[in-house]
């Protein structure tokens, strides 16, 4: 449920933030706007649909045009219902296979270690419409990881509901209004905060009635969700997490100037909370704004957040601030984009003084900063420039060195899904230390993406002073789309 009406949309799944602003988009798709269906070919083209990033959004009653070239199977991608050209029922899989080798998860100083292994997403759906106005979308996922030492529920789900939804949408009073229950994803802008976690095996969804109203450049949301809880003990055994919910309110604005601007408001609820200052029932105000455009071949997306609220009886007063520009080169040989990503966020500065400052990410992007996971969006200054190169419509290279720091040494350094890197809280500098990624990304036909990956991390010498040591990521991925 991502809103996004211009480009910074997030290739394949939204692997780095700085390829993602430049708006590359491959034959799978890209993470883009999971509430508007992205471009369909225009009414009588001969052109075959795309695969997307979000399923639910195809449209595969083109293939009834004569004309429209035909491939094997297409009998089970357009399968008409009720003599109706607008009622098909259209199935679809994807799968995804990756290899990864990590050898020092949190640097070395948590209960990780050196690790090889591979990871297996398998999504099966069916996308049955009912006519131009109702849709019902069902989709199922097995993810399992293969040789991981550390296994946790963002590697591995049995056979389980992925997404299980009915769509309504109709013209209201000269605008569109579109609303959906049942399972579903959902993710906001870059993802920073709100995302469909496509980077870990397994994403996230989220069980939620969803509803909009779109008028003109206007755009009104509002969302009531409990997140599922991932449960890897048998088949089918996800359910809502009864002790988390998050919902709220948004609002969209296209053409403020040369750019987009939104803003929403949501209370995160989470029962029994543990923070390594507080601990208890966690009531978590959020307020997010985010403008992003881009003019003449400079690009930019702006987003800050603030939280307030309380755990147990601390207050929290939390923020986040997530920046990322760049200029395209649009007539140089393999078109380079120059980019600069900053991002900030805030730690518990004291201790023990009754207010929790520690940045809750909700639910983050895995591959926002790297896929190697080395870092998380809590008590954290980023700094990243960067470069990327297309030397074919096909290939994408990207480069870049990120410098990173702690906002406060009293607080921890973090890794992604904020786990706490040991000894870290209230020892020594700011100074974290700086990470290489390099990372191609190719197009081999319409269905089927390869890309690879590879990290390096630097520590800085208060971790080292810890035991702590470098770490090395390389990943390889092909994702197979149908």
């Amino acid at each position: 449920m991502a809103v996004k009406h211009r480009a910074c949309a997030v290739f394949l799944s939204g692997f780095a933030a700085s390829w993602s602003a430049w708006g590359a988009d491959t034959a799978l798709g890209s993470a883009g706007d999971s509430t508007t269906p992205n471009a369909a070919p225009p009414p009588g083209s001969c052109a075959r649909p795309a695969i997307k990033f979000n399923r639910w959004q195809e449209d595969w009653s083109v293939l009834a045009n004569p004309c429209v070239p035909k491939r094997p199977l297409d009998a089970l991608k357009y399968v008409p219902l009720f003599g109706n050209p607008d009622a098909y029922a259209s199935l679809g899989v994807v799968l995804r296979e990756r290899l990864e080798m990590n050898d020092a998860p949190l640097f070395g100083l948590g209960s990780g270690r050196d690790d090889t292994y591979v990871l297996q997403r398998l999504e099966v759906h069916a996308d049955v419409h009912l006519g131009p106005h109702v849709q019902v979308f069902t989709q199922f996922e097995d993810a399992r990881p293969f040789g991981k030492d550390n296994v946790s529920t963002v590697d591995k789900n049995p056979l389980d509901l992925r997404q299980a939804f009915v769509a309504i949408t109709a013209p209201v009073a000269g605008g569109t209004f579109k609303f959906r229950v049942g399972r579903q994803e959902m993710a906001f802008d870059l993802q920073r905060f709100v995302s469909v976690r496509d980077g870990p095996n397994v994403r996230q969804a989220f069980d939620a009635v969803w509803g909009d109203y779109e008028y003109g450049p206007w755009r009104w949301i509002a969302y009531a969700t409990q997140p599922v809880q991932y449960r890897d003990d048998a088949d089918f055994d996800d359910v809502s997490n009864r002790n988390l919910t998050f919902s709220g309110v948004r609002a969209e604005r296209q053409g403020v100037g040369p750019g987009d601007l939104s803003a929403y408001w949501s209370v995160y609820n989470r029962s029994n909370a543990r923070f390594l200052d507080a601990s208890g029932d966690e009531h978590r105000n959020v307020f997010d704004v985010r403008y992003a455009g881009n003019v003449n071949h400079i690009d930019w997306d702006v987003e800050g957040m603030y939280q307030w609220g309380e755990v147990g009886s601390k207050s929290i007063g939390a923020w986040a601030v997530g920046s990322l520009a760049g200029y395209t080169f649009a007539g140089t040989p393999w078109t380079p984009r120059i980019g600069l990503q900053i991002d900030a966020a805030s730690g518990d500065r004291h201790p023990g003084d009754g207010r929790l400052g520690t940045f809750n990410p909700l639910f983050p992007n895995g591959y926002y900063f790297s896929l190697a996971g080395y870092t998380g969006y809590t008590n954290l200054v980023h700094m990243k420039p960067s470069i990327v190169l297309k030397p074919s419509s096909k290939l994408a290279l990207l480069a870049g060195v990120g410098l990173q720091w702690r906002e406060t040494t009293a607080d921890a350094v973090y890794g992604q899904g904020s786990a706490v890197v040991p000894g870290t809280a209230g020892h020594g500098s700011r100074w974290t230390g700086f990470y290489t990624q390099i990372r191609a990304d190719y197009t081999i036909d319409a269905n089927l993406v390869a890309a690879v990956e590879a990290v390096h991390f630097q520590v800085g010498s208060s971790l080292r002073e810890l035991g702590a040591r470098n770490a090395d990521y390389i990943g390889a991925e092909l994702k197979f789309g149908w």
